[in-house]
């Protein structure tokens, strides 16, 4: 084990995971002589405020991909991996203003709830299970392998003992309150792991920056970080860097960074089911403006640590003020192991005590995300597999265990495939890839489903298995697109072809699709706290683009 975790780190830890689980137990517990129901365990009891609403997007956004992932692609690129952040800034704010009228309108629990009564069962289905199998095999994965391998680093010696209990550990945490409370249990235990993951986060790169010069000191180590790490300060980046076909440019601001923001924050089950759950519209809105103030602030405590740590891995040999840092991250092959720079940050820089609350808020955002995942992974299938297939007539007692049981189950999955997952450098970059080869589609077939009457079930069923060899032919090395290219050219592809089934398979004389839904200028209206933050928000992210363009 590491000397550097001393009594005190395990004891702040260990009061972490008591409290978190006591909490999520309490807060879902039933009242006396009342059964919980769907809408009670899937939503929470449509009762969130708008506080608890933008504290539970956040938690369940950041997990080990964000801060391991993000903080690797820092390393390797700078901080224009921010933008993934920045832009989710504005999209939740689209989102907020353009889309959750309209779900909150339906009354849906799910995002495929939505596709059948815009299209049909058959699209609503084929959906569903996609989105099953996504939660289990490469979120929760991810999630539980890259937690795992970020708590080896620091508590281990990194060569992977801890990877398996590490697992088992996070799973419990996640289990013991999210399968009993459902999302209810998730979202309020949420408003502390988001304080932790916050408290966490400036704490160590705080400290990273008072030493990252040999005369120390905070001002200093802001002033080193921009005279020697300028390189790695911009937020767009020219075609000769390495990192391009990543993070493609000005191609971010107006191409496919589009597409992965609108499709995570927009029609992403496990991120919209907080805002369903809302007490009202207004405060849904409410809290997806606090959610977009605090994207603003993640990027100093995620991508700024690894951005220090390339400084650092870069300085001339002899006067690197750690040493053998260079070994610390280059792999048997030469290659550089990117993703090791934020375990490593804390092992090297974050003192005992200290030590155990920084790993409490990793662990904080990992076991939040797992716990959104397992309770949307159920909903979907309980209320989209379940109830209409195997048991239409199922209570609400039945409802609610399966929907623990399919939780279980999937958690139990992802357990046994997280520690296959090896080598996976930069892996926020490789979750993003992959997940791009299919939200093109889906994207396509949502937009044009909430703003276009004539999209149909010929048009979008067609446009979404288009869309994955049209995803496939872009990716071919003969092409040579970046995958955010990639991604928006199959989302424009994929939106013509619906478009073209959908008016040709159209019935005679019928100019709308009957299933179309009716907007109108009333459901887009919204109130002077969110207005106002929108503007201030879009003030920010033009400053911030200017200032490090």
């Amino acid at each position: 084990m590491n000397s550097n975790f001393q009594f005190l780190d395990y004891l702040i830890f260990g009061t972490y995971a008591v409290v978190i689980i006591g909490l999520g137990l309490w807060v879902s517990r039933s009242k006396k002589g009342k059964q919980k129901n769907a809408e009670d365990y899937f939503l929470a009891s449509k009762a969130l405020p708008w506080w608890a609403v933008g504290a539970s997007l956040i938690a369940a956004n950041i997990s080990a991909e964000q801060i391991i992932g993000m903080s690797g692609s820092g390393f390797a690129s700078g901080l224009a991996i921010a933008t993934y952040e920045w832009m989710a800034a504005i999209t939740l704010i689209i989102i907020g203003k353009y889309f959750l009228p309209v779900f909150i309108q339906k009354g849906i629990y799910t995002i495929p709830q939505f596709v059948e009564q815009r299209y049909n069962t058959t699209l609503k289905t084929i959906l569903a299970t996609f989105w099953i199998a996504l939660f289990v095999f490469v979120n929760l994965t991810s999630v539980l392998f890259l937690g795992a391998k970020a708590i080896d680093t620091i508590l281990g010696v990194g060569d992977g003992s801890l990877i398996v209990p590490a697992i088992i550990g996070l799973s419990f945490v996640a289990a013991a309150y999210s399968l009993y409370g459902g999302l209810s249990a998730v979202a309020w235990t949420d408003i502390i792991q988001v304080v932790l993951l916050v408290l966490g986060g400036v704490i160590t790169t705080v400290l990273v920056l008072n030493k990252v010069t040999p005369d120390g000191g905070i001002a200093n180590g802001v002033s080193h970080m921009f005279d020697v790490g300028s390189d790695r300060l911009h937020m767009i980046l020219k075609k000769d860097n390495p990192e391009f076909n990543n993070l493609p440019g000005i191609g971010m601001l107006i191409g496919g960074m589009w597409v992965a923001n609108l499709y995570y924050w927009g029609f992403n089950q496990y991120i919209i089911q907080r805002t369903l759950a809302a007490k009202s519209l207004k405060e849904a809105q409410r809290g997806i403006a606090f959610a977009a103030f605090l994207k603003l602030i993640i990027p100093l405590f995620i991508v700024i640590p690894g951005i220090l740590v390339y400084i650092l891995f870069t300085q001339p040999e002899g006067t690197t003020i750690i040493p053998g840092i260079s070994e610390a991250f280059t792999k048997v092959d030469g290659s550089v192991n990117y993703d090791k720079a934020f375990p490593w940050l804390i092992s090297t820089f974050v003192p005992t005590g200290l030590k155990g609350l920084v790993i409490a808020a990793l662990a904080a955002a990992i076991v939040s995300s797992l716990a959104s995942m397992l309770n949307s992974t159920s909903t979907i299938f309980t209320l989209d597999i379940y109830k209409p297939y195997i048991n239409k007539n199922a209570s609400d007692k039945e409802t609610v265990n399966v929907g623990r049981i399919s939780a279980a189950v999937a958690l139990v999955i992802a357990g046994l495939i997280a520690p296959l997952l090896t080598n996976l450098d930069q892996a926020f970059q490789y979750i993003q890839e992959y997940t791009g080869m299919v939200s093109p589609g889906i994207l396509a077939v949502f937009l044009l489903g909430l703003f276009w009457k004539k999209a149909n079930s010929k048009g979008a069923i067609t446009g979404i298995i288009a869309s994955i060899p049209i995803a496939l032919f872009l990716k071919l090395s003969i092409v040579d697109l970046p995958f955010l290219d990639q991604m928006l050219y199959t989302t424009l592809i994929t939106i013509i072809i619906i478009m073209g089934v959908s008016l040709s398979s159209a019935k005679e004389g019928v100019d709308d699709d009957p299933k179309a839904i009716k907007l109108t200028s009333d459901m887009f209206k919204t109130g002077r706290n969110f207005n106002i933050s929108a503007y201030v928000i879009l003030l920010i992210l033009i400053f911030l683009y200017a200032f490090f363009w």
